[in-house]
């Protein structure tokens, strides 16, 4: 069921550490007479603030804020603001941030892959009470439920969770090679050009990079790849 387009903007605080993208969203929505977006923060502590100060109606919060992360400030957000519903925006395909965010009061769980009219739907329905989860993470919210403690094992010590895995491990051979090109600053065309491949392949390739790594820019891959290109890096 469609919500309805309300009668008055949708008040928006948009919360995300990333400045740019955090700006090209909010032009995004300000462009859509549905929305005005009343206030911008980068962290959790600056969103409670505003979010007390202006009483937004929704709250699109990313997970990965600097200090306290997005799913830890829901029932803060929650507190000081009542009447605001809380989407999570985020790069996180993590089922536990999935999980921990519904428990937690979120009305929904979108990946920032969305298209933006994706993402407008969903926030006229968490504003109607309904929620919204990113396609990609529906089979991780079955298996983050099923993993839930049954009354006979609720008694039972949690199992230790295993080490960490490194995300670099995550990656296939071939956005490996696309990563160490980011690195050295190569364009899209640049990369389809030096590996042979389709440039919509490569985009394709680069969204996969970020979402697997837990990063939002080729700036910021390019960072990571450098780094571990560093002292720490070599050998690995």
């Amino acid at each position: 069921m469609t919500p309805s387009t309300p009668m008055t903007p949708l008040r928006l605080l948009v919360v995300d550490d990333h400045t740019l993208f955090r700006r090209g969203l909010i032009a995004l929505l300000q462009a859509d007479a549905r929305f005005t977006v009343v206030a911008e923060a980068g962290d959790a502590g600056e969103a409670q603030r505003l979010a007390a100060q202006h009483r937004p109606d929704v709250i699109l919060l990313d997970n990965h804020l600097p200090g306290v992360k997005g799913v830890d400030a829901i029932a803060g957000l929650r507190e000081v603001a009542p009447q605001a519903r809380v989407l999570m925006l985020t790069v996180s395909e993590d089922e536990a941030d999935l999980a921990q965010a519904l428990r937690g009061g979120a009305a929904g769980y979108l990946l920032k892959t969305a298209d933006i009219e994706v993402l407008a739907q969903a926030i006229l329905r968490a504003q109607a009470g309904q929620a919204t989860i990113s396609p990609e993470m529906t089979a991780k919210l079955v298996s983050a439920f099923q993993a839930l403690p049954t009354a006979a094992t609720a008694a039972e010590p949690p199992p230790q969770p295993p080490a960490p895995a490194d995300p670099i491990d995550t990656l296939s051979p071939g956005e490996r090679e696309i990563l160490e090109c980011i690195a050295q600053g190569a364009s899209n065309k640049e990369i389809a050009r030096t590996l042979s491949i389709a440039e919509p392949t490569v985009k394709i390739h680069v969204q996969h990079i970020l979402r697997k790594l837990g990063l939002s820019s080729r700036v910021q891959a390019a960072v990571y790849a450098s780094r571990r290109q560093g002292p720490e890096g070599n050998g690995g």
